[in-house]
């Protein structure tokens, strides 16, 4: 479940149809509290009983409500709270009792970098605060059932930047100077730019040798942990909020 607009303001951002002020009335399909439970409510036979929410930092008071809407209904999915890192602590507190798995984000270790493509301001100190108190409420392992499917835990993500290979390695130092040995980290090549007026560092892909590099660093310093994507996930990895199935793989040519 997709929620429109973001409290970030990311130049590269992938989501921009929906994350931006004004978005085509076409784009959203459920409007208040009770329109995303039903919509929820139908989907969930199609899924494996798993919701995630995405983007829903600015609409996290409404969690509570929607999970026990779905609960009144009789549905107990798994729900995962997707998000860009830069939330309250007493935020993630409120809907402590709604997660069962946080897929955050980390960003940036650079603060002035964090501002300059976010317009984020201490996106390091608010995201890291953030970090910790998720792995504190769910524990850094994640916990998966028979089938492979997670229902417990905290996965952080962090998408590799052209040209900010150093970033990269600083998220990963914090990662594992502060965090638990097994915390499981998702590194993403999935970059491609898009959107208007980006710096022309961002005007480009990922390079397979920043990637390398990065993933290289990863590996030495000890986070065995996670996952690593392929490149061509810049090509697969785009989504189109116009169609019922927003992201569908794409032809890697």
């Amino acid at each position: 479940m997709f929620f429109a607009h973001c409290n970030m303001r990311c130049l590269f951002c992938q989501n921009q149809e929906i994350s931006r002020g004004k978005i085509a009335e076409g784009k959203v399909r459920y409007r208040g509290v009770d329109e995303v439970v039903e919509g929820i409510a139908k989907m969930l036979p199609e899924c494996e009983n798993v919701v995630g929410f995405v983007s829903a930092t600015q609409y996290a008071y409404a969690i509570p409500q929607i999970v026990e809407g779905l609960h009144e209904r009789g549905l107990f999915p798994t729900t995962v709270y997707n998000s860009n890192g830069y939330e309250s602590v007493e935020t993630l507190r409120e809907i402590e009792p709604y997660v069962d798995v946080y897929l955050p984000d980390m960003k940036y270790m650079d603060k002035e970098l964090g501002w300059r493509y976010s317009g984020t301001k201490e996106y390091p100190r608010v995201a890291g605060a953030a970090i910790e108190e998720m792995v504190r409420q769910k524990g850094s392992r994640l916990m998966c059932d028979e089938r492979g499917l997670a229902f417990r835990g905290v996965v952080i993500r962090h998408l590799v930047l052209p040209g900010q290979t150093e970033n990269s390695k600083r998220v990963i130092d914090w990662v594992a100077e502060r965090l638990p040995w097994n915390t499981q980290l998702s590194l993403m090549a999935q970059y491609y730019p898009v959107g208007e007026n980006l710096p022309d560092e961002l005007g480009r892909k990922l390079s397979r040798e920043e990637y390398d590099e990065v993933v290289e660093y990863m590996d030495e310093k000890g986070l065995a942990n996670g996952w690593v994507q392929e490149m061509e996930a810049s090509e697969t990895y785009r989504p189109d909020f116009g169609k019922n199935q927003v992201f569908s793989l794409r032809e890697v040519r």
